[in-house]
């Protein structure tokens, strides 16, 4: 069974490229045949509307069609498969927002840059299902990656080491948004806030975890649980990038 979540490049790649360049190369169909009664843009704005909606688990190029109001087969005049929508989704989510020069000192222009990443994964909570093996280069993306990229320009680092530097930070935030989302899913999913989980399961952890094997993590466990419950993910995301950036500036002192 197709993965409902899987979004690897398909078809004509040539094809799937002059569609997400399609500003600069025009409409990769041509000038022949019926005029088209939709633009490719509106094509996409329905396709991320129902991934924004419903989920990866709901998008299917039948669904995309019924919001068009066409037929499934009339969509695939536009694009070639559910992946290349997938991708020209991905590459226009991409290139949402102001992206402004760079300002500040190194932490600062990182910060932003993870900060952009962090805000499109919670307007876009299934971007963390979208499994990609090799992601189109659509103008979002690269656009996207040259702005990262200028973040660290000039600051010591070779084109490998900003390239690395660029991953890490980016690989950060998908995990920590991950993290965050899963959390909202499932108190979604079970009617249950964290505090009320905890009350539920709480009597029977203070019977088993009584003994020295828990020592530690039960000091830890209460002090974390008191300060912020279950866990704050947005505590956990800032903490964590900034550890990472102490990292990168201990490698531009380097």
């Amino acid at each position: 069974m197709d993965n409902p979540r899987a979004a690897d490049n398909q078809g004509d790649p040539t094809r799937v490229l002059r569609l997400l360049w399609r500003e600069d190369l025009g409409d990769p169909r041509g000038a022949r045949g019926p005029r088209a009664k939709l633009s490719v843009d509106e094509v996409v704005a329905a396709a991320t509307a129902l991934a924004d909606e419903e989920g990866l688990d709901a998008f299917s190029m039948r669904r995309v069609a019924e919001r068009l109001g066409i037929g499934v087969m009339t969509l695939y005049t536009y694009v070639p498969d559910r992946g290349a929508l997938l991708g020209l989704v991905r590459d226009t989510v991409a290139a949402e927002g102001e992206r402004p020069p760079h300002t500040g000192d190194l932490r600062e222009r990182l910060t932003r840059v993870a900060d952009d990443l962090w805000g499109e994964y919670l307007r876009h909570p299934w971007l963390i299902d979208l499994q990609i093996g090799r992601p189109w280069l659509g103008p979002g993306e690269s656009l996207r990656y040259e702005w990262q990229l200028r973040a660290i320009d000039g600051v010591g680092l070779d084109d490998l080491q900003m390239d690395q530097v660029v991953t890490a930070v980016t690989a950060y935030v998908a995990g920590a948004a991950q993290s965050r989302i899963v959390a909202e899913r499932s108190r979604t999913a079970s009617g249950m806030s964290d505090e009320e989980w905890w009350e539920l399961n709480a009597p029977v952890l203070d019977e088993v975890m009584t003994h020295g094997d828990w020592e530690v993590s039960s000091r830890v466990g209460q002090a974390a649980g008191e300060a912020y419950g279950l866990g704050d993910p947005d505590r956990a995301y800032a903490f964590g990038l900034g550890l990472l950036l102490d990292g990168v500036e201990a490698l531009v002192r380097a």
